[in-house]
């Protein structure tokens, strides 16, 4: 969420960076496999892009090819 490297994350826990870092691979897994990823992760139809990513120079180019998103929203992660 917050954008921060695994040495921060771990500080900011009181936990190792490998303790950070499997249990941030462990919730990839979780968001990219089913019952999740069937559920909320949904494929445009049509060019339903939002214009504020179409219309910006910053997104476009590294959306241009993007299938979709969750709810409609894209989301910055940083592992």
């Amino acid at each position: 969420v917050t954008g921060l490297t695994v040495r921060h994350v771990g500080e900011h826990f009181q936990r190792s960076n490998d303790t950070i870092s499997r249990y941030f691979k462990k919730l990839l897994f979780i968001f990219s496999e089913p019952p999740f990823y069937i559920t909320y992760v949904q494929f445009l139809t049509g060019e339903a892009i939002h214009p504020k990513i179409r219309c910006n120079p910053k997104f476009w180019p590294y959306f241009r090819n993007a299938i979709g998103a969750i709810d409609g929203c894209h989301i910055p992660v940083s592992p």
